[in-house]
């Protein structure tokens, strides 16, 4: 009789409530108290179990080697995941004990120093992470770990900012990412914590995932301008241009490039004209001594071009036309007809040095392959390739 009284409730209730479900809208109070508030509560906070540390996270990692690199790449997505579970907690009201998003810093040894947080939609898009020994002055520093982590997620498929999101998305593929109040506010940020750095930088790293990573690419490039080089870890970075990484065969694959390195070329020519070299042309020089790490999966549509664009350069090195490439690839078709138009656009995916890892694990699937979980993986199959810019 009890069950047949609650399920009759409970049926009740979900159909009163139903735009409020479809609509992602929080709950009332006294729609709470209409199941029992502890009930509608231990619904509300229930989480998959990609947010909880322990059953999805580098959990593996007990014992830190800061000179490790599968260890520092870990602990750098790891970090990018705490900001994805910060905002579902906020969004999903998991609160105290429910809240999942702890784990994913604390287990490093970090603390959470500050959250950035959207203007226009109230989302968590960042967080600035201090590593818990250097707050303490009775303790020894291990070394190669960094004072302060500024880390960023990416589009987080969740009603309350997914619109925000996929703005910032297209604002992205335009070129047109710093214009946002996003980006600004996380530059300010940013430049306040790169005050207090070391002068090579060492002791702040950036890290981002997805729109995060551009935000972080972005963020680092500025500092490079000013002269401070901080280590960044990029993860599944969009490359905003066709994938052609994805065709299968290799001659298709080289001619298309070679075909887009000469247009690029002779419109650049076109475009500047005989004029004194352009203030980016310096720029892109001197942006060759700040090396990040971009990690990609080559079945991965968004980021798997920066595979091609970098063994791209070299081909091009070797059959003799590296200055057609080195014209071509410090200039985006998009960014050379916004000259034109007179309109402030930042090539945000053309880098001329990092650190390129590849997973060469298979992995099924668009989410799985832009996934940031991989990049923990203690089964990790990663090909490392260095990348400078002569």
């Amino acid at each position: 009789m009890f069950q047949d009284l609650f399920c009759n409730s409970l049926c009740l209730f979900l159909s009163r409530q139903g735009n409020k479900l479809k609509n992602g809208m929080k709950f009332s109070n006294s729609d709470c108290i209409t199941l029992g508030k502890p009930f509608f509560i231990g619904l509300k906070v229930m989480a998959p179990d990609s947010a909880i540390f322990s059953l999805s996270g580098p959990s593996h990692l007990t014992a830190i080697d800061w000179t490790n690199e599968h260890h520092r790449r870990s602990i750098a997505a790891s970090l990018v995941q705490g900001v994805y579970v910060l905002e579902r907690d906020r969004q999903e009201n998991r609160q105290g004990p429910q809240a999942c998003a702890l784990p994913w810093w604390e287990s490093f040894n970090f603390q959470l120093n500050h959250l950035l947080i959207d203007d226009v939609d109230q989302s968590i898009f960042g967080a600035i992470y201090e590593f818990i020994n250097f707050s303490r002055r009775d303790y020894s520093a291990p070394q190669n770990a960094p004072h302060h982590v500024i880390a960023f997620r990416g589009t987080l498929n969740a009603p309350a900012s997914i619109s925000r999101d996929l703005k910032l998305g297209l604002l992205c593929v335009c070129n047109r990412l710093h214009v946002s109040s996003r980006f600004q506010l996380a530059m300010k940020c940013v430049e306040d914590i790169a005050a207090t750095a070391t002068a090579d930088g060492s002791n702040i790293w950036l890290a981002g995932h997805s729109l995060g990573s551009a935000v972080a690419l972005l963020a680092g490039k500025n500092l490079t301008k000013m002269g401070c080089l901080v280590e960044t870890y990029l993860f599944n970075p969009p490359f905003l241009s066709a994938p052609v990484e994805i065709l299968k065969p290799r001659v298709l694959k080289n001619g298309i490039r070679f075909t887009k390195s000469v247009v690029n070329a002779a419109l650049a020519i076109a475009i500047k004209g005989r004029q004194p070299k352009p203030e980016r042309d310096d720029q892109f020089t001197a942006l060759s001594s700040w090396t990040p790490y971009l990690f990609v999966n080559p079945t991965d549509v968004i980021c798997s071009e920066y595979k091609g664009y970098f063994e791209h350069r070299k081909i091009m090195e070797e059959i003799g036309a590296g200055k057609i490439e080195r014209l071509s690839t410090q200039n985006s078709i998009v960014c050379l007809f916004s000259t034109v138009l007179r309109k402030n656009s930042e090539p945000l995916h053309l880098l001329p040095s990092a650190y390129l890892t590849i997973n060469q694990s298979p992995l099924p699937g668009f989410k799985r392959a832009h996934g940031i979980e991989q990049w923990w993986d203690p089964n990790f199959n990663g090909q490392v390739e260095l990348h400078q810019f002569n």
